[in-house]
């Protein structure tokens, strides 16, 4: 290797661990639980899925509030956010790109097998919230595959992929258990901010404000989701189901308090000292809790 190819290559090596410290910032500056879900992951997974997260963030930032915030008009917003899809295929494809977080995403994709066919759905889902303000029973999931089923996904692909030479697809059992998963997930934030999203961005994504679906129902599919995905747990590789069973556990809490909360209107919330226990017994390699409806 002459010293010009040398030098790029360790150009691309300080580069790529830029983009990766870069994704690793969002993270932690965006959402504290999900910060401390990953430290429970092992090293071979952690920067991926820091990676995966910090451009669902980003391009979620780009339609719920801080894009228009900063006087971007709604058909520009449309533009950023079909550009962010382009410049992330692209950069799957090649390796490269100049944003650092979707950089550090293309690597990981490049590495773990996540193709166009996780890539498009989500930006589908994204862009249906410049459109779409009130959801129906297929609309909803729909937007929730693409929003969060894909997410976990993408993430399986990770688990099983990452530090592989060529990735394989995951076990189905696996695959229904991350779709179930990412589901829960995405409900319990839709009934946690089921008053933001009315007021503030004139959503509904569940049909409860409507009334044509109640909370009990919505909280039902919660734990049957949760509960599907807990069973599938014990077969992920060893260094992330303690990642894992904190993430369940922690969104089974939120759900029992959504349930006990009634339909108050406070924000529910999962107090610090909850949460490092439930972090502790996952730790401890203990399995999901059980959802108790």
């Amino acid at each position: 290797m002459n010293d010009s190819i040398a030098a790029a290559h360790d150009g691309l090596e300080l580069y790529n661990h830029v983009a990766e410290s870069a994704s690793a910032t969002v993270i932690s500056q965006y959402s504290t639980s999900f910060a401390l879900a990953c430290r429970l992951l092992g090293p071979r997974a952690r920067h991926h899925v820091r990676n995966i997260y910090a451009l669902v963030r980003v391009a979620d930032e780009v339609v719920d509030g801080p894009c228009a915030a900063a006087g971007v008009p709604s058909d520009t917003i449309r533009v950023i956010l079909d550009e962010l899809e382009a410049d992330t295929l692209r950069a799957v494809e090649h390796g490269f790109s100049a944003n650092l977080v979707v950089h550090a995403f293309a690597a990981t994709a490049r590495e773990c097998g996540i193709g166009a066919n996780l890539i498009t759905p989500f930006f589908a889902s994204m862009r249906t919230d410049l459109d779409v303000s009130t959801h129906d029973a297929a609309s909803h999931d729909d937007y929730v595959y693409g929003s969060a089923e894909v997410v976990g996904l993408m993430c399986l692909q990770v688990f099983t992929n990452a530090g592989k030479s060529h990735p394989s697809p995951p076990a189905p059992h696996l695959v229904d258990g991350a779709r179930r998963l990412g589901a829960a997930f995405q409900d319990v934030n839709f009934l946690r901010d089921l008053e933001h999203d009315s007021a503030d961005l004139g959503r509904d994504y569940l049909g409860v404000d409507a009334r044509t679906v109640s909370r009990t129902a919505v909280l039902d599919r919660i734990d049957d989701d949760l509960r599907a995905a807990a069973a599938t747990i014990p077969q992920l590789p060893r260094d992330c189901r303690r990642a894992v069973t904190a993430a369940h556990d922690l969104f089974a809490e939120l759900s029992a308090r959504l349930r006990a909360n009634d339909g108050a209107d406070a924000r529910v919330r999962v107090p610090n000292p909850v949460k490092a226990a439930l972090a502790g017994r996952a730790w401890l390699g203990m399995p999901p809790k059980e959802v108790r409806s």
